[in-house]
């Protein structure tokens, strides 16, 4: 189909505006995927910045789907991880003016937005430009829940820290949840929860609200949020690859440039293996890496562990049982058969392919909403450990800490360890049946659709 045909026949025209970051980037393309899977008549401007660009331009798409750049916030060499407040302001003050001069030039005519709830002013966009917005949260439904009524609490209030001990409850939170919050707001940047409430409290302007989520995984949360708001509110996930896992025959090694990872995961006994990965943005110290490779080693225990910036070193050091690599196509791993376990950070897209694979997990939240992740793999879905540090220090995981740890949880005859991998594979099929034909998320994909192509129509 060439892109001259495809725009005259458009249905409609969807812009797609992620913030810059690997974690709202990943989910809001697959998202994107989705959509035109669904509907070939669909065209999508996904708009990057110039050093994204440069990071996922080769990376395949459908042809209805087609990049267009604004300028970066601030110079690609300022490293993020070093400056996240700056960061974090210069994308929801910078970003503006220049991705609106691109709407002037955009054909054909807009039909609706899809934004991240993050960029912040995406909905202001919408709303003077009278085109219907999507408000797009990458993180769990349940942190989005927690985070809006704190916005709607705090009001009346000079600061959001100053009735912190005031909430006792939130509709569809358990109490735990709501303890690991009050932590997450004592461990992070004020000003980066400050500006995040301040985009969330923006929701109510959009004209739909879409979560990355499946419905089932966190029912309650989204009925609540679903009387609180007079729009509709779809649950559309996991906004993971999973379509390419289908074209891609996963979990056999008939794949080219895989780095002869997925062979050695195919010489592995069955849910013997323990994937690590904990994360592409903030990460932990060199000092906690080597106690964390020596805990492995001792343990005994087969392991494949993406460390990104680390992995040259640690593979010197690595030994014959496990592979250290800079990346791999983590839902491709984690959904091969000798996998039996994953040590996790907890980020949200994490999470969800981690249930998609029916994979249990060892949690080490580290940042912003994976504390309450954690919470919700632990306590809610009880299908996994958390590897204990203690709050608010620096202290250690030791490598004997470590190495006992994962000997328990990779011990697949234990009482716990079967109980743990049972409840994972209930999860996978419930989370699996929810991207089927009569699966809800595919039918909230298809209500949103008509919803927006409807707006088109009239």
């Amino acid at each position: 189909m060439n892109s001259n045909n495809m725009e005259e026949n458009a249905i409609c025209h969807v812009v797609a505006m992620p913030f810059p970051g690997r974690g709202h980037i990943n989910p809001m393309m697959n998202l994107c995927k989705l959509l035109t899977a669904k509907n070939q008549d669909i065209v999508i401007t996904f708009v990057v910045t110039e050093e994204w660009l440069g990071y996922i331009s080769a990376d395949p798409k459908p042809d209805n789907i087609r990049f267009r750049t604004i300028p970066n916030v601030i110079p690609p060499e300022k490293l993020k991880a070093q400056d996240f407040l700056g960061f974090y302001e210069a994308v929801m003050t910078k970003m503006e003016a220049p991705f609106e001069q691109l709407l002037d030039h955009l054909e054909p005519p807009v039909t609706a937005i899809i934004g991240d709830i993050e960029v912040r002013w995406a909905i202001g966009v919408g709303s003077r430009r009278k085109i219907p917005v999507a408000a797009l949260w990458t993180m769990s439904i349940s942190f989005f829940c927690m985070l809006y009524h704190f916005c709607q609490f705090s009001r009346e209030q000079d600061s959001i820290f100053d009735f912190l001990d005031d909430v006792e409850y939130i509709p569809g939170i358990s109490s735990s949840n709501l303890a690991d919050l009050k932590a997450v707001f004592q461990r992070n940047d004020h000003g980066v929860l400050q500006l995040a409430l301040d985009c969330i409290s923006r929701v109510p302007k959009a004209q739909y609200l879409l979560f990355t989520s499946i419905y089932e995984l966190e029912p309650q949360v989204t009925n609540n949020l679903r009387e609180t708001f007079p729009f509709p509110v779809y649950p559309i996930g996991p906004a993971i690859p999973y379509l390419e896992l289908e074209q891609n025959n996963y979990g056999t090694s008939n794949s080219t440039n895989d780095d002869g990872y997925i062979q050695w995961l195919d010489s592995k006994p069955a849910d013997s293996v323990l994937y690590i990965s904990l994360g592409s943005f903030l990460s932990v110290s060199s000092t906690q890496m080597d106690e964390i490779l020596a805990g492995l080693q001792n343990s005994n225990v087969n392991f494949v562990w993406v460390a990104r910036g680390e992995a040259s070193r640690l593979k010197e050091i690595c030994g014959d049982k496990g592979l250290v690599l800079p990346w791999c196509d983590q839902l491709r791993v984690l959904c091969h058969s000798s996998v039996g376990g994953f040590w996790t950070h907890c980020g949200w897209n994490s999470t969800l392919e981690a249930v998609f694979a029916g994979v249990p997990m060892l949690t080490f939240p580290l940042f912003l909403d994976q504390d309450p992740n954690s919470n919700q793999i632990v306590e809610d879905w009880k299908i996994g450990w958390e590897v204990k540090r203690e709050i608010g220090t620096q202290k250690f995981l030791t490598r004997e800490e470590i190495a006992e740890v994962i000997k328990r949880f990779m011990d697949l005859n234990s009482d716990e360890g079967i109980e743990i991998r049972r409840k994972a594979r209930q999860l996978r099929d419930i989370c699996q049946g929810a991207t089927t034909e009569s699966g809800s998320s595919v039918i909230n994909l298809t209500a949103f659709i008509q919803d927006i192509s409807q707006g088109h129509n009239h």
